[in-house]
């Protein structure tokens, strides 16, 4: 089997993260392989921010957390956050940011760092206590968040293995 198609089935969301930091050039190879996604018409629409400070994820969550009640939410406490925007407007912004954060998933797993969707942003993005730090990070007040790559060595020793049970129909 080839590396790509190993990394595409081996790679699992991680959802408890240590503290060691990822190396810059690391974060440089995820962060382009997000760039090289298909975008629709290749029109690439998006922006990555991507949040590395503790203080600024910290922030982030309890925002989140207090918005939708969540006591307690702290997106695993990921070392690096890539957060994919895109224009409100864009009839395929979603698309696009889907396979841009896809391609960062598979691109950290080959550099065995750890990832997890964060998919709470999308339908809060314009509330103000969100807006603002959104405005804070620089990501465009026309833009919303689709969802977030939650990045960072796993803290944890072994991968659980899930079954997939989607449905196959050939014709």
């Amino acid at each position: 089997m080839n590396e790509a198609i190993k990394n595409i089935l081996e790679r699992r969301s991680v959802r408890k993260f240590s503290d060691r930091k990822i190396p810059k050039e690391e974060l440089d190879i995820i962060i382009k392989a997000g760039l090289y996604a298909p975008s629709a018409m290749n029109r690439q629409t998006w922006q990555f921010t991507v949040l590395t400070k503790t203080e600024d994820i910290r922030e982030l969550a309890k925002a989140v957390e207090k918005q939708l009640g969540r006591e307690g939410y702290d997106m695993y406490e990921p070392t690096a956050l890539i957060i994919p925007s895109n224009a409100k407007d864009s009839k395929f912004g979603r698309d696009d940011n889907a396979c841009a954060l896809e391609n960062i998933f598979l691109a950290a797993s080959s550099l065995g760092i750890g990832s997890v969707w964060i998919n709470q942003l999308h339908g809060i993005c314009d509330e103000p206590e969100i807006r603002a730090l959104l405005d804070k990070y620089g990501i465009p007040a026309d833009h919303v968040v689709f969802g977030m790559a939650a990045l960072g060595y796993s803290a944890e020793t072994e991968q659980r293995v899930v079954e997939r049970v989607g449905k196959v129909v050939i014709v």
